[in-house]
């Protein structure tokens, strides 16, 4: 089955946990999606491997980096009609805490939905999202 007829059934259906599922690098970080009504939350759920620094112990920075770029891409495949997977233009992230071992969120915010072109804000937390882990910039070229 094509990306397209994914995307399509998972509209259909309504059904956005599957989304992850559609893109290989999601499916092994084994990322959720949780959507309720309007809300899109990303979410990353704790694995020892994740780990970058046991002595902490802290996720690694790539594995934050990488669920930020995927929360940011799931977010656009989920709020508009893409039929395939926009591609990253650039991508920078500041680290703000150290990320515990422990299920990390994504909250998405569109900057602007471009026809070309769109810019998010994607915010990484832990506890509340009124204290956020990372934040990331991203630009997306919309196919």
């Amino acid at each position: 089955m094509s990306l397209s007829d994914t995307l399509a059934d998972i509209r259909r259906r309504n059904d956005w946990t599957l989304l992850a599922q559609a893109i290989p690098f999601a499916r092994m970080l084994d990322l959720r999606v949780d959507v309720r009504g309007e809300s899109f939350t990303c979410v990353l759920p704790y694995q020892p491997s994740l780990i970058g620094n046991p002595m902490v112990p802290a996720l690694h920075g790539g594995a934050v980096g990488g669920f930020l770029e995927c929360a940011g891409i799931l977010h656009m495949l989920w709020s508009t009609e893409a039929q395939s997977i926009p591609k990253t233009i650039n991508f920078g992230i500041d680290y703000l805490l150290s990320c515990r071992a422990q299920d990390t969120y994504a909250n998405v915010y569109v900057v602007k939905l471009g026809k070309r072109v769109s810019n998010l804000r994607i915010e990484a937390w832990q506890t509340t999202p009124d204290k956020p882990v990372a934040v990331a910039t991203m630009n997306l070229l919309m196919r």
